[in-house]
């Protein structure tokens, strides 16, 4: 009898390990957002040459966060971490207007969002700097990213402010609902 509630509460109260991979481009807030959400505070960036990686502890799930540079020059590395993705951050400066910024995200975004290692992952946008003025809403960075074309890929987009961490819990909460809801189907189709 013992056995059987410690088994019970193990599978309820136990963490499940998932490995998330952010990316976007340059300067849309990476790692501002990596940080706030670890550390529940804005510290001081430089851009990103290489990775960071930290573990967040969110709702019964240990997301390790890959946070990968944006910069041009990097993009081509991306690759080296698709590996046993569970999920993609696509992280883009929602006040950058520059029509060729706007169109280097969504190539960058269907490039990784065609490749076979990544074909499982779901997708969060986070359309970041919302708080800035001119920043563009979520449903015109939705046409302009093709966001609606993605036809086998659960996504989601998510308006954030790093700086103030509005928006990026309500973008982990259907990031961790979608986990668990695969899990369950998983489980279903195993009977």
């Amino acid at each position: 009898m013992g056995q059987g509630a410690s088994k019970i509460f193990g599978k309820l109260f136990s963490k499940k390990e998932v490995r998330i991979l952010m990316v976007g481009l340059d300067a849309a807030g990476k790692t501002t957002i990596l940080y706030k959400l670890m550390l529940g505070e804005v510290v001081t960036t430089v851009p990103t040459i290489g990775f960071n990686v930290e573990t967040v502890e969110y709702k019964n799930i240990n997301f390790t966060v890959w946070d990968v540079g944006g910069q041009d020059s990097i993009r081509p590395l991306w690759r080296h971490y698709y590996q046993n993705t569970d999920a993609l951050i696509y992280v883009i400066d929602s006040a950058d207007l520059e029509p060729k910024r706007i169109e280097d995200a969504k190539n960058e975004l269907h490039t990784l969002l065609g490749e076979d290692e990544l074909r499982d992952a779901a997708l969060l946008v986070f359309a970041n700097k919302q708080d800035l003025p001119k920043a563009m809403s979520t449903t015109d960075l939705t046409e302009r990213l093709g966001l609606q074309e993605l036809k086998k890929r659960d996504w989601y987009i998510q308006p954030t402010c790093a700086r103030s961490g509005d928006g990026l819990y309500q973008g982990l909460d259907w990031l961790s609902d979608y986990i668990f809801d695969k899990k369950n189907k998983k489980k279903g189709k195993k009977r």
